[in-house]
């Protein structure tokens, strides 16, 4: 309802600003609309979405982003071609900023969405004696398993880890009712593509997850689920330590050094903050912010960390090595369905022996 109502009050504003008398004063009529734009959004967000805290939040971005990539071209667009005689030039530049941003919106909402990069990472470590491949599957988030979570699914066994890491985030869905059809969708999947790796694949939970009932996902599966804080030696020379929810966005977190080559997942980055004795830490939650602008970073990662560690390879120390990956879905629910310069991925970690 409140986005319906902002797209019509957008339309009516913009009728308005197409009269005659009002295309006479073009700055007037620019500084009106994104007046218009910037204003109704929190108001409408405010209005109708007050269910959980960041419900208004989410309302407003999605509000925004109708009114910049599919009211402001139509609008723009309208008043090039009411101009294109009498003044050229302003019909000129009007056109091309409408083209840009209706361009801006098809990659963000339509194209980027879908184009799953495959991204490669390397470290090195002298715990290791030979070379360890970690595939990281994360942030699935679909409220509508299909062709694209399989394509992940079945890229993520193509890749042939020795092991894989699922960091929460997996079906997203309105109601209990959509949960329970999308979950068991994708555990069909994960059977069908044979999700599975040499030394296990090890899923923890995230914050769209319903707790107590997200395992079942993985039922039946070769995927070990936790629902504590635990850790587990794969190997004399190799450890992995889950996180619950709670824990990952712990920023005090303490975790004990486990024998061998030590690896700490959890849904959010924060727990990299506190005092983890691990050689290397994953995680997901951020998507990469889903839009990031150049020379800037992330618009938005809903974390605590810096900017520049809420995506990708992030060096702490000498031997301590964060990843967080995009992740491969994106912000469901009331959020706008769009990424900008930020595809979503898989990651491939690949730890090298390092001589001591």
């Amino acid at each position: 309802m409140g986005v319906g109502l902002y797209n019509a009050l957008l339309a009516l504003i913009s009728a308005s600003l197409l009269m005659p008398d009002q295309r006479k004063q073009p700055k007037s009529v620019a500084l009106r609309l994104i007046a218009s734009l910037l204003g109704l959004g929190p108001i409408l967000g405010l209005l109708f979405y007050q269910q959980e805290p960041l419900d208004p939040m989410f309302a407003t971005m999605r509000m925004w982003s109708y009114g910049l990539f599919l009211q402001l071209p139509l609008l723009l667009g309208a008043w090039a071609l009411l101009e294109r005689r009498s003044q050229p030039r302003l019909a000129a530049g009007l056109g091309a900023l409408s083209l840009t941003l209706a361009l801006v919106g098809f990659d963000a909402f339509i194209w980027e969405p879908s184009q799953l990069q495959i991204n490669k990472v390397e470290i090195s470590s002298s715990k290791v004696k030979a070379p360890l491949t970690i595939a990281v599957l994360a942030d699935i988030q679909s409220d509508d398993i299909g062709a694209y979570e399989r394509a992940a699914l079945e890229a993520t066994v193509a890749l042939a880890p020795d092991l894989i890491l699922l960091p929460g985030d997996y079906v997203q869905a309105k109601d209990l009712a959509g949960y329970e059809d999308n979950m068991g969708r994708l555990n069909r999947m994960i059977k069908e593509v044979g999700l599975g790796a040499p030394l296990g694949a090890f899923a923890v939970p995230g914050n769209v997850d319903t707790i107590g009932t997200w395992p079942q996902i993985f039922a039946g599966t070769s995927v070990t689920t936790t629902t504590v804080s635990r850790s587990f030696a794969l190997n004399p020379d190799l450890s992995i330590t889950g996180l619950t929810l709670a824990d990952s966005f712990n920023v005090d977190l303490k975790v004990e050094e486990q024998p061998g080559f030590h690896i700490v997942v959890g849904h959010a980055p924060d727990f990299s903050m506190g005092q983890v004795q691990a050689d290397l830490m994953v995680a997901g939650h951020t998507h990469g912010g889903q839009v990031q602008l150049p020379f800037f970073g992330p618009l938005l990662t809903l974390s605590k960390v810096p900017r520049d560690w809420a995506h990708g390879l992030t060096a702490l120390s000498e031997d301590r090595n964060l990843v967080v990956s995009r992740g491969v879905g994106l912000e469901r629910g009331l959020a706008p369905r769009l990424r900008f310069n930020c595809r979503p991925e898989l990651v491939l970690i690949r730890v090298l022996p390092q001589a001591e």
